[in-house]
């Protein structure tokens, strides 16, 4: 018997056409005196029935990222436009941060050059926040876990790690559309009940 993989209104990329479409009709076929369907098609343009092994949905983050198999970390590319000796307020004169989330040393996160020179310590510091974001999203989801596994617990961390587990939902992308189909904003400013 066959079950359905996707569902109607899902974003899914069709192998045959090369092209990402929304899926408009789930189209069970019956055989006679069958429970479930033998087989099912999904309808994605205008009439055109595509079976389910043609058919690859988005991958979506269903867990946190481990950060132990990850190591993301800030190396220092050098500044093209400017020399050494023309930006010596920056922290590291010559270079600028750049996040390199992939194990070798490219892919990542980096910073225009001209907005570096507006503000280099700010951009420091962000740099160091990106790099230490998994290190930090771990302690989060630690402490959210202690916080739903022990009872007795002071309210001020009981709230923490609601807010926690908020931030959690937002970086996984999990729970984000309300029950009218839009998509939920994470807010700080928000207590996360």
């Amino acid at each position: 018997m066959a079950k359905a993989h996707f569902h109607k209104n899902q974003r899914v990329f069709v192998k045959p056409v090369g092209t990402w479409a929304l899926i408009e009709r789930v189209i069970p076929h019956w055989a006679k005196g069958l429970e479930e369907p033998i087989r099912i098609y999904y309808d994605v343009c205008r009439g055109s029935e595509f079976a389910a092994e043609e058919s690859q949905s988005e991958e979506r983050a269903t867990a946190t990222p481990d950060s132990e198999d990850e190591n993301w970390r800030i190396i220092r590319a050098r500044n093209k436009w400017q020399s050494a000796e023309d930006c010596g307020h920056h922290p590291f004169p010559g270079t600028f941060p750049t996040i390199v989330t992939n194990e070798n040393d490219w892919g990542g996160w980096r910073v225009p050059g001209a907005e570096y020179d507006l503000d280099p310590h700010r951009i420091e510091t962000q740099a160091r926040i990106m790099a230490s974001s998994l290190r930090l999203l771990h302690l989060v989801q630690q402490l959210t876990t202690y916080a739903n596994e022990e009872s007795g617990l002071p309210d001020e961390v009981v709230r923490i790690a609601k807010d926690g587990e908020a931030i959690m939902r937002y970086v996984l992308d999990q729970n984000q559309i309300d029950e009218d189909g839009d998509v939920v904003e994470f807010n700080e400013d928000v207590d996360a009940a």
